[in-house]
């Protein structure tokens, strides 16, 4: 942006590639990861056996724990020196989202990044085909007796 940092969090669905839930905040607490979670549970209708995420504050502060054990999850941080296989998934969201969205934009402000992000999200998860699974929509492999309107 213009001026500050934005920050986002996205759950998503390993099998499926899918975005169930997706968050941004201009401070890097852990209360938008929570509300994005909470969300991502909701949609899901079911609790993951166990989250991966990655070693930032918000991931490893107490709350976030809590939570997620609370649900009885388990949390699995991606180790000091690991390839990374854990996240791979979400960091090529990251990276499509930056080059493909981010970068190619000038936001002025949070509400204009949302929007922005949205649209993006929006396409990611109800049109766009992937090799990887064998040129399926994410969204349609994670639900599949839905149409593609439900929560674009």
């Amino acid at each position: 942006m213009e001026r500050g940092h934005a920050y986002l969090v996205a759950i998503m669905d390993w099998h499926t590639r899918a975005v169930i839930s997706w968050k941004i905040s201009n401070t890097l607490d852990t209360a938008f990861c929570l509300e994005a979670l909470k969300e991502a549970v909701a949609i899901a209708g079911t609790v993951p056996e166990i989250l991966n995420t990655d070693q930032g504050c918000q991931f490893t502060s107490n709350d976030w724990i809590n939570a997620v054990e609370g649900m009885e999850s388990r949390v699995s941080v991606e180790g000091h020196g690991d390839v990374g296989l854990d996240n791979v998934f979400i960091e090529r969201l990251w990276r499509s989202l930056k080059y493909e969205r981010i970068y190619m934009s000038s936001y002025r402000n949070l509400i204009e990044l949302e929007a922005g992000v949205a649209e993006w999200m929006s396409d990611y998860n109800h049109h766009r085909i992937h090799e990887r699974l064998d040129y399926a929509i994410p969204w349609q492999l994670y639900r599949p007796n839905s149409g593609l309107a439900e929560a674009a």
